[in-house]
């Protein structure tokens, strides 16, 4: 199988050698270069991010022992509330093997590939809306990672939920030496694939213009067909993506609110003559006449007037 994964060694190598690109190319005067650092510097972040994340799913604050049990929950609560059952999924597409396979390389490294270029779209073609995607990329991926310091086991591992591990199957998996990735299998809850998805679909729609954007929709969808297909997460995981994502945009949206509060605050708060002059048409005429009545011009005239004496005088003399 074709590795499309990256460790957190590669990941973190990567962005180190694109980092200190970016800060070279930021020294060059030429335009070109100038926004090709700003491009590497950025893709520098996102593999930072990445490989925390992969660094992040060796380690555990709870210890495996519980990962099982917490999944067997999320499974009766998943069936408590009437989910659809992941096993009959599953059943679906397992008589169709190529399409299976295929689900498993869309899992294996889609996932990065689509938020790369997502933002590397909005950072050449929609600079002004690149800042919040980043922070929001960070906030998701930050709080997703919070949470998988608690383990929580796949359905692929569960005894006796009748899931296959498809990846396994076909010798397509990304965890263990099998693919070099040493990711923690018990990193179910949430699904960062769901959410890295749903983010750059958001993204699009958002940001695009055109009237087919909408269809940027069924990306995240199809990414939560293909993490339940292959037995790597559950529907709630899925959902606790979108969720916290939408916490992630919330607390953006609240520190905008607060700065601009703080702001007008501070500026009320400010003596009058130290506030920054507000323009108006009236003051705008005030600086007119007062350009019109500089020194400089003050002094032509009376020199003029001078003259006109002088030469008055003389004639008179």
């Amino acid at each position: 199988m074709v590795n499309l994964a990256l460790s957190w060694q590669e990941a973190g190598i990567s962005a180190a050698c694109l980092a200190l690109a970016a800060l070279a190319a930021r020294r060059s005067r030429r335009p070109a270069r100038v926004t090709a650092a700003g491009v590497a510097m950025e893709t520098a972040v996102v593999l930072a991010l990445f490989g925390m994340w992969q660094l992040a799913g060796s380690f555990v604050l709870m210890g495996p022992e519980g990962a099982i049990d917490r999944g067997q929950w999320i499974w009766q609560l998943e069936r408590a509330v009437h989910l659809p059952s992941e096993t009959a999924v599953q059943a679906a597409f397992l008589p169709h093997p190529l399409i299976v396979q295929v689900l498993n390389l869309y899992y294996a490294g889609l996932h990065f590939v689509v938020v790369i270029g997502c933002l590397v779209w909005v950072y050449g073609w929609h600079r002004r809306q690149y800042p919040q995607v980043r922070t929001t990329l960070v906030l998701f991926t930050a709080a997703a990672l919070l949470v998988q310091f608690v383990p929580v086991a796949p359905p692929r591992m569960l005894p006796g939920d009748g899931m296959i591990d498809t990846a396994l199957r076909y010798g397509q998996s990304v965890y263990g030496s099998v693919a070099g990735f040493n990711a923690d299998q018990l990193s179910a809850m949430p699904s960062v694939h769901v959410g890295w998805s749903l983010l750059a679909a958001l993204v699009i729609v958002e940001v695009a213009r055109s009237p087919w954007r909408w269809l940027a929709l069924a990306y995240p969808l199809l990414t939560m067909l293909a993490v339940v297909v292959t037995a790597n997460h559950y529907w709630l995981d899925g959902i606790a993506a979108a969720l916290l994502l939408a916490l992630a945009l919330v607390v953006q949206r609240l520190c905008r609110t607060l700065y601009r509060r703080l702001g007008g605050r501070r500026r009320a708060d400010q003596p009058e003559d130290v506030r920054a002059p507000v323009l108006t048409p009236a003051s705008t005429s005030s600086a007119r006449w007062q350009a019109a009545s500089r020194p400089g011009r003050t002094s032509r005239s009376t020199g003029t007037s001078v003259a006109h004496r002088s030469m008055a005088s003389g004639q008179r003399g």
